[in-house]
């Protein structure tokens, strides 16, 4: 097939792009190489993409466009013809929305819109894009299920997201565009974001510095091998959503409906307490972190914790990684990149 993946310089991009190339399929690579982090990490994930340029039927192809370029974005879906849509482009972050709100309805809001309109006008077979646990927001009843009301999400990265997820609705009921949507749950590993937790911690613990633990410590976390969501993502891409026969208007399940469309977690089904976690990265760096706990941060939630069920019934999907080898093979990956 040919698959547009947008966000393909960023962390699962590029690893959902390298198992997508790895079976053959054409990929063309949507990124806009925004500065939100490091953009020599971007660049050096973008250029093992570019590795596959004119492979074989498959390959791979870049595209440095704007989600929000609507006139771009249209002479791209015209000019190509993609079966299925793959849609990680995102500002992301829940700290950063605190500040920079705009940017969020920028790319998370008006850039959906445009994949929608470009899916639904060039007869797109499938979209697939990312949603998160932040929707979840001041939900307390755990684990978190898709077939329970996600409507108090505490920072705008979740609203927006939450936002994707009923836009994709109204496309899959009026247009009949297939769409699934998948809830992340916390995803580690090599190639990761310099802004989360594992890539901060190791750097810090590395050059001696103290990190700052929230919430004390007592965070709990669906941490997911990204491998392991990669997998997820392309499993899901395959199985077009269908409409839910049963759904029932006054009962509705809002994971499902009359039209193609549907939601899923994807995460490990397994919360690993934030201390257990650093215990295991100072075992991998041979270090003891030295800690600064701070209180719970506005806009976080104290634990996160993903029933997968659905998407394990759906598409086959079963995480395999254990947090102790992926917090070693993230290790790996950093000495062998920063020559630490």
């Amino acid at each position: 097939m040919k698959i547009l993946v947008t966000g393909a310089a960023g962390f699962i991009g590029y690893h959902t792009c390298e198992q997508l190339l790895a079976r053959g399929d054409t990929v063309v690579g949507l990124d806009n190489l925004n500065d939100y982090y490091d953009v020599s990490l971007k660049k050096a994930r973008l250029a093992r993409l570019m590795a596959h340029e004119g492979d074989g039927p498959g390959g791979f192809r870049f595209e440095r466009l704007d989600l929000a370029d609507a006139p771009a974005m249209r002479a791209l879906f015209e000019r190509e013809g993609f079966d299925r849509v793959i849609n990680l482009a995102a500002q992301a972050g829940v700290r950063y929305s605190l500040d920079n709100p705009q940017a969020y309805v920028d790319s998370n809001v008006t850039g959906f819109m445009n994949v929608l309109e470009g899916c639904r006008h060039t007869g797109v077979g499938h979209l697939v894009y990312a949603s998160t646990s932040s929707v979840y927001g001041a939900n307390t009843h755990m684990p978190f299920t898709e077939h329970e009301p996600a409507d108090h999400p505490l920072a705008i990265y979740g609203a927006t997201k939450r936002a994707n997820e009923l836009m994709s609705h109204s496309y899959a009921h009026l247009f009949g565009l297939p769409c699934t949507g998948l809830r992340f749950f916390t995803v580690y590993g090599p190639w990761g974001r310099p802004d989360m937790a594992l890539f901060l911690f190791t750097r810090k613990i590395l050059a001696g510095e103290p990190i700052e633990v929230f919430n004390h410590g007592h965070h709990q976390r669906d941490f997911t091998f990204v491998e392991d969501i990669a997998e997820g993502v392309v499993r899901a891409c395959d199985e077009p959503a269908t409409g839910n026969p049963d759904w029932d208007s006054n009962a509705p399940d809002p994971a499902t409906s009359t039209a193609p469309w549907r939601l899923f977690n994807i995460g490990n089904n397994q919360p690993v307490q934030l201390l257990d976690y650093i215990r295991v990265l100072e075992e991998c760096l041979g270090r003891r972190a030295e800690m600064q706990m701070r209180p719970l941060q506005p806009g976080d939630v104290p634990d996160t914790w993903a029933s997968a069920d659905d998407l394990k019934n759906a598409v086959g999907y079963q995480p395999s990684t254990p947090v102790e080898e992926g917090v070693r093979r993230f290790v790996d990956w950093y000495r062998d990149y920063y020559q630490v």
